[in-house]
């Protein structure tokens, strides 16, 4: 058994990067989940939401739920789905921390939360201009 990993985040993100993500990981379609969180909708419409797409994830060993912008709707939204051992949350979710996440689904629900957080802190660098033209090249 695996763990879900299901995203919450401002629309359209959560969709979009589940399926940036997917483009990659295509069999992890089961296990990952988004709610766009709309602007218009009260928080109270957006954690029902929210709580239905956490019913989904039922036969899952663990849900590690991944929020775009600490503070704010999404990722309080988030907060309110946690529920002990069973559940992490990450906020500042990229790309490089879910395919990170993803790609280590079938750890235990701590390590898999911890390679996510690391991923996402090495998929942000800078990246320098080609002085000679070339390929920009990671520092």
């Amino acid at each position: 058994m695996s763990n879900a990993v299901l995203l919450i985040a401002h629309a359209p993100l959560a969709q979009a990067l589940r399926d940036a993500a997917l483009h990659v990981l295509a069999d992890c379609a089961p296990d990952l989940l988004a709610v766009d969180v709309q602007a218009s909708a009260p928080p109270e419409v957006s954690l029902a939401v929210a709580q239905a797409a956490l019913a989904r994830c039922g036969n899952q060993t663990g849900v590690l739920i991944l929020a775009d912008v600490l503070g704010a709707t999404p990722c309080n939204v988030a907060q309110r789905l946690l529920t002990g051992e069973r559940t992490r949350l990450l906020a500042g979710v990229n790309l490089p921390m879910l395919l990170r996440a993803l790609t280590y689904r079938a750890e235990p629900l701590a390590v898999m939360a911890e390679r996510a957080l690391a991923g996402g802190a090495q998929g942000v660098v800078a990246v320098a201009a080609p002085a000679d033209g070339g390929s920009p090249k990671a520092p």
